[in-house]
């Protein structure tokens, strides 16, 4: 089978696997933070990063677009591309997203990384301070390899099953076979032609045949029950979910899903698929869109605190804990649930624990305080 990028997407599993982790990562908030001291943060909103990351990263695009696009281009190629306009003072004032499959990445002789890009027919050259380059995983840390060529293998099985079962269908469900024929047939060509024209195809489905001159049909193809076809194809789509580390259920295959593990399958979604992913964004766009300078009071992040919040119950049993304990007030929970937030005179940004809680070290002082008066007492009582 001819397996590539553009092929590979043809295929229903691929296809989804793709858009699953795209469509999320392009869905998260992405932000641009500035450190105000070693315990917190705010949104650098004055920058000119901060719209270009969260709002529009050109005039042609949506920031979810864009990221959208270089998310596809790296779980295809291996590789995300994307071509840095900067003013006069260094600023960026534009990204654009450039095709992988046009991108070659080179080393100069004395030692500097550039990039060579075919633009119709002709080949242009940029240097490293003019590309954002997102790697995938590969073998020399400066360029990914495709997840599509190193597993064509098992894509490759799978387009064949379902090329197999397109033909299969297409012939009307029956099986191929002979015509055998007591005597000699003079035109053979005509009779094979004359039974294809009355019986192939899916309109033509169960049709009862009529056989002359003692003819006999005797099938000879194996049915695709007997050949496990779809035992076959539902086995490629687990290994091109195991591809790109997506849970079976979210492309569609729910045959081990269940209430009691599917939440569960949806958080490890986040933690061990979509993580990684996201950090090596996050590094990749404060390496080559960060100044050194501004390095050391900037960084870039996305927000994964919708993806990681559970069912309702579970969230309200969690925001009472922290709320009891001191550590959330009734504004950090609002914000949580995209709430107005509550005046500060009004009690919002109040810390509160319960009165009944005291140091360690404390916690037998009032009782002994007052233990040897009740003794006394007791003792006099008794006597």
């Amino acid at each position: 089978m001819n397996v590539n990028e553009f092929t590979a997407m043809q295929m229903a599993a691929v296809y989804s696997c793709v858009r699953v982790l795209a469509e999320t990562l392009a869905g998260l908030p992405l932000h641009l933070y500035k450190r105000e001291s070693s315990n917190s943060k705010e949104k650098a909103r004055d920058h000119p990063l901060y719209f270009l990351l969260h709002d529009e990263p050109n005039e042609e695009m949506t920031s979810f677009v864009f990221r959208e696009t270089l998310m596809t281009h790296l779980l295809l190629w291996g590789n995300a591309y994307a071509q840095i306009i900067r003013n006069g003072r260094g600023e960026v004032i534009n990204l654009y997203p450039l095709m992988p499959n046009k991108m070659t990445v080179m080393r100069s002789e004395d030692g500097e990384i550039f990039y060579k890009y075919k633009h119709k027919n002709e080949d242009v050259y940029l240097l490293k301070e003019h590309i954002l380059h997102i790697p995938g995983l590969g073998f020399d840390g400066l360029i990914g390899y495709s997840p599509i060529t190193m597993a064509k293998n098992a894509i490759g099985m799978a387009m064949a099953c379902e090329e197999y079962g397109a033909s299969f269908f297409q012939n009307g469900a029956q099986p191929g076979g002979v015509l055998e024929h007591p005597g000699i047939i003079k035109n053979p060509q005509r009779v094979r032609e004359s039974w294809n024209k009355a019986f192939q195809g899916p309109q033509n489905a169960n049709k009862v045949a009529v056989l002359e001159e003692g003819m006999k049909y005797q099938p000879i193809a194996i049915a695709p029950s007997e050949a496990q076809f779809l035992e076959t194809r539902k086995f490629q789509i687990n290994e091109i979910a195991r591809i790109f580390r997506i849970p079976p259920h979210m492309i569609g295959d729910l045959e081990k899903s269940s209430f009691s593990n599917i939440e569960q399958q949806s958080l490890e979604f986040v933690k061990y698929t979509l993580d990684p992913w996201i950090v090596r964004w996050e590094q990749s766009l404060e390496r080559s869109l960060l100044t050194k300078k501004e390095k050391e009071s900037y960084f870039i992040k996305f927000n994964l605190d919708g993806l990681l919040r559970g069912d309702y119950e579970s969230r309200m049993n969690g925001y009472a804990v922290g709320r009891q304990n001191g550590w959330m007030s009734a504004n950090d929970i609002r914000e949580l649930e995209n709430l107005d937030r509550i005046l500060a005179e009004e009690g919002g940004d109040l810390y509160l624990v319960n009165g009944n809680m005291l140091p360690l070290n404390k916690a037998g002082n009032f009782y002994q305080s007052n233990n040897l008066k009740g003794e006394d007492v007791n003792s006099d009582e008794q006597e």
